[in-house]
């Protein structure tokens, strides 16, 4: 039986997982009472759960998610003021299959960038390709970028990735300039691709982080319009200490 050029060949295109699959089954008699059919559905399988876990690694890796999140992390504890039924409704990811954002706004330390990370990690496992970008870093690489010929290609990494998340937004008063980018950014991605967005100030106080009026109305529009809220309690026992106490 020519069992090792069969493996060499399953090797030769790449098809390492059904090789290891296959090897494996040759040396397990418990694989014989099993039809051709039945065998060759395990090793396709195997083949198939590789590929999905290699696409997950690559997916994280190009993410560059600050935290290690999960949904099923998420802390409910009483007084987090957490919606459970819209955070279980947000883990299906219909919100990113519908082309919608996610505003979470909250004060410092109540876990705002952890939720985000875990959407975005959901998002991920879901086959979606995902950015995180922490925003007044951002803001300062797209100014050099263009200066050094990188701009386009800062753009299109961002307009073009199905999840982005956009974290610590208006943390610090923007400038028309970084107005001007940041509409650039949501006005591609407006009813084409998912945004999430955390911010230490309230929806409502986002206009006065902004110098030009009208360039606010232009970014509140597609920002806040169709979105997602979760708004965290200003009185919310951080989750740093809460981990340090844990």
């Amino acid at each position: 039986m020519l069992t090792q050029p069969t493996i060499d060949k399953l090797n030769a295109m790449k098809l390492f997982a059904m090789a290891e699959a296959f090897r494996a089954q040759l040396a397990d008699p418990n694989m014989a009472p099993l039809s051709f059919e039945e065998r060759f559905g395990l090793i396709v399988d195997h083949q198939m759960t590789a590929m999905e876990n290699r696409r997950l690694k690559n997916h994280l890796k190009n993410a560059h998610l600050r935290l290690s999140a999960t949904v099923e992390d998420i802390d409910f504890r009483e007084g987090r003021g957490l919606n459970r039924s819209l955070i279980m409704s947000l883990s299906s990811n219909n919100w990113v299959r519908s082309h919608r954002n996610i505003l979470v706004t909250g004060p410092t330390g109540a876990g705002k960038s952890f939720l985000a990370c875990a959407f975005a990690q959901k998002a991920c496992r879901d086959g979606n390709t995902t950015l995180y970008q922490r925003v007044p870093r951002l803001l300062e690489d797209i100014a050099l970028a263009r200066h050094d010929g990188r701009y386009h290609k800062v753009m299109d990494l961002l307009t073009k990735c199905e999840v982005l998340v956009l974290d610590d937004l208006f943390i610090t008063p923007v400038s028309q300039d970084e107005q001007k980018e940041i509409l650039e950014i949501v006005e591609e991605r407006y009813d084409r691709k998912a945004t999430i967005v955390t911010s230490q100030r309230p929806v409502k106080a986002w206009h006065e982080a902004m110098q030009d009026p009208t360039l606010a109305d232009a970014i509140l529009d597609r920002l806040v319009h169709n979105s997602y809220k979760i708004e965290l309690p200003p009185n919310v026992e951080t989750m740093r200490r809460r981990t340090t106490l844990d």
